[in-house]
C-alpha cells in the first residue's frame, strides 16, 4: 500500500514540532514492510495523510475521498498567545478549523484534548487517538553528542546547563524562561528556537525587548537542523517546558529521550495525556525551585531521569505503527 503524506511546513516552515512529526512519521512508512510512501506533491497514493491544512491540504485531498487522514497538531485553542490579534480573529479560526476537521474522514487526535476540540467544532469526521511516535534510538545521548552539543551552544563544559525549546512566542513561555535566567545567576540557560512564522508570531517587540535586557548568563542562539537536536539536547543537564497550552509537544519528550529530566509546566491537558508521572512547576517560583533541586540533589536527579524513561513507554513507534496501519487498511479497504 502507497501512503501520500502531505506537510506545507515542510516546505514552508521549518524548525517546528509539527515538522519534526512530519518526518518521523514518513521515517515510520518507510521502515513498515509493505508500505511506500509519496510526500507532498509527488506521485499518488491509496490513502492521504496530511499533517498541515492549509489550502494544498485541500486540494490535494479532493481525489482521496474516503481516504482521507488527518493528524491534528493544531486545534482552535493553540491561536491563544501565539498570533496577534488572536481575540478577535477567534470566531474565523474555529470556523476554519471546522472545515479542515470534517474534510478529512479520519481525525488523529494527539490526545484527550485534542479529542475534545475535535468535537466542539462541531466537525463530522472519525476520531481516533493515536499519538506522535518518538524514535528513542534518534535522541539516545551520548559523551560525544554532549561535546558536540557544547560546541554548537558555544558553552563551557562545566556549565550547568537549563536548556528551553520552542518558538519565541508569549504561549511558549519564553519571557518565563527569562526571569528564571534572572533568578539563577550561577546558572546557563539556552533557549532554542525562533520564529517560523516571521511577523505574524504574537509579542515580536515585546519578546524582543526582553531578549534585549536579558541577563548574560542567558542565550538564544536560534534554530537548529533537525539531525543537529540531538546534540543540543546532550549538550543541556535539565529541560525546562513553561509552554503554556499544548497539544501533544514533541520538545519534552526528545528532551526526555536524550536521558534528561524535564520540567513541565502543570497544565490540566498534561494530568488528561500522560499515563505516567512528571515533574511539573504550577508557576515561576516552582520552576526555579525545582532546577535548583535538580542541580544540588544528585538523588532528586537520577530518580527524575527515571521518571522521563518511564513517560516514553506512552509513545512507543512500534505501537504507533500498528494503529497507523490499521486505520490505513481499513479506509483501503472500505473503499476497493
Amino acid at each position: 500500500m502507497r501512503i501520500h503524506v502531505n506537510s506545507e511546513l515542510n516546505w514552508l516552515l521549518r524548525g517546528n514540532g509539527v515538522n519534526t512529526a512530519f518526518i518521523q512519521h514518513v521515517e515510520l512508512l518507510r521502515t513498515t514492510p509493505g508500505y511506500e510512501v509519496g510526500i507532498n506533491w509527488k506521485g499518488h497514493g491509496d490513502v492521504y495523510h496530511s499533517h498541515s491544512y492549509g489550502l494544498f491540504y485541500f486540494l490535494r485531498g479532493l481525489r482521496y475521498k474516503g481516504r482521507r487522514v488527518l493528524t491534528v497538531h493544531v486545534i482552535p485553542d493553540s491561536a491563544r498567545g501565539s498570533i496577534p490579534g488572536w481575540q478577535v480573529l477567534m470566531p474565523f479560526i474555529r470556523w476554519y478549523f471546522k472545515k479542515v476537521y470534517s474534510f478529512a474522514d479520519v481525525c488523529i487526535a494527539l490526545s484527550p484534548r485534542v479529542e475534545e476540540a475535535i468535537a466542539e467544532t462541531g466537525a463530522r469526521t472519525r476520531i481516533v487517538r493515536v499519538y506522535n511516535p518518538v524514535p528513542v534510538e534518534f535522541w539516545k545521548p551520548g559523551e560525544e553528542r554532549r561535546l558536540r552539543g557544547r560546541e554548537l551552544l558555544k558553552l563551557d563544559k562545566d556549565d550547568f546547563v537549563v536548556l528551553g525549546v520552542g518558538q519565541l512566542e508569549g504561549r511558549k513561555g519564553v519571557e518565563d524562561f527569562i526571569d528564571m535566567a534572572e533568578a539563577l545567576p550561577e546558572l546557563r540557560f539556552v533557549w532554542v528556537g525562533g520564529r517560523p512564522f516571521g511577523a505574524l508570531t504574537e509579542g515580536v517587540a515585546r519578546i524582543n525587548a526582553r531578549i534585549t535586557r536579558a541577563p548574560s548568563n542567558i542565550t538564544f542562539p536560534g534554530m537548529f537542523e533537525l539531525d543537529d537536536m540531538p546534540y543540543i539536547y546532550a549538550s543541556a543537564d535539565v529541560f525546562v517546558f513553561p509552554s503554556y497550552q499544548e497539544n501533544c509537544p514533541m520538545a519534552p519528550l526528545e528532551a526526555a529521550a536524550a536521558g534528561l529530566p524535564v520540567v513541565f509546566r502543570d497544565l490540566a491537558e498534561y494530568h488528561l495525556l500522560y499515563e505516567n508521572s512528571w515533574l511539573s512547576a504550577a508557576n515561576n517560583e516552582d520552576f526555579i525551585g525545582q532546577i535548583k533541586k535538580l542541580k544540588s540533589d544528585q538523588k532528586y536527579y537520577q530518580d527524575n531521569k527515571v521518571l522521563s524513561d518511564k513517560l516514553l513507554t506512552q509513545f512507543d513507534k512500534d505501537q504507533v505503527r500498528k494503529k497507523l496501519i490499521g486505520i490505513y487498511t481499513e479506509l483501503y479497504s472500505h473503499q476497493r
